[in-house]
């Protein structure tokens, strides 16, 4: 469903602040594989992330989705493939327009463009049927504005958003990070539950290790943007968050410090 082949992307190169972002990175994914990705700041993580959605274009090397070549696609033909989520759940809406509005914007990512009404009636009962399966209530606050939500209420809509056009690829780039452990534990719920309804293969950066090892049949470690080790599901369910740090220092010669991830 997705491969990167041999990935490489440097920022001010050339100067002293040259930095190799993604150094010939390889990833196969299949249909309805979910892998999680932990790393250091600065590992690469958001800079793969971003080589995903087209938001950056490699410097060298290839992207493929469903055995087609991406490469130089633009950000906003990807949408109708890629759905992402990000930290910030500000991002993800727009906080003057409503929900519905919000939803209708979505929606029109693959939508076949018509001089109809922006949301039909048919439309809205879609809409308010998707909003009942988060359980929030949202279903009755179509005309609410996004900025009025709480952030949990935000990034549940953002989830939702990114995924009921039914994309291929579903980023999420550490969507529960600025959350309270309740809201967080909220949308780590609702992403597993989506995950498996659409079958969506995905890819989701954290800092929390242990959320990295609960979620996902597979795991990428990166360090200095490189992926310096995997697990499949079976390894997966042997591997604990001091077993991951031993095998980062075995690698790297040196400790993760816990300012370098959350390590529970």
């Amino acid at each position: 469903m997705l491969q990167l082949k041999q990935i490489y992307k440097v920022f001010n190169e050339g100067t002293p602040d040259e930095k190799i972002a993604l150094n010939m990175v390889n990833l196969n994914l299949s249909p309805g594989d979910f892998v999680t990705v932990i790393g250091s700041n600065g590992a690469g993580k958001s800079t793969l992330m971003n080589v995903i959605s087209g938001k950056l274009v490699p410097d060298l090397g290839e992207v493929w989705i469903d055995g087609k070549d991406i490469t130089f696609e633009k950000e906003h033909k990807r949408a109708k493939w890629i759905g992402r989520v990000f930290q910030d759940p500000m991002a993800g809406t727009a906080p003057s327009m409503t929900i519905e509005e919000n939803l209708a914007i979505a929606y029109a990512r693959t939508a076949t463009r018509g001089l109809g009404r922006g949301v039909s009636k048919k439309r809205r009962e879609f809409f308010k049927e998707k909003l009942e399966s988060l359980h929030l209530g949202l279903e009755n606050r179509l005309q609410a504005k996004a900025g009025l939500l709480s952030g949990g209420e935000r990034q549940a809509l953002s989830l939702l958003m990114a995924t009921f056009t039914e994309p291929k690829i579903l980023l999420l780039d550490e969507h529960t990070a600025a959350l309270d452990p309740a809201r967080a534990e909220l949308i780590t719920e609702l992403t597993k539950q989506i995950v498996k309804e659409y079958n969506l293969t995905t890819i989701m950066v954290t800092h929390n290790m242990q959320q990295a090892l609960e979620l996902g049949n597979r795991l990428i470690m990166m360090d200095k943007g490189q992926i310096i080790f995997e697990a499949n599901s079976e390894e997966k369910q042997s591997l604990t968050v001091e077993k991951l740090l031993q095998e980062f220092q075995r690698i790297r010669g040196e400790k993760m410090s816990s300012d370098r991830a959350v390590l529970i």
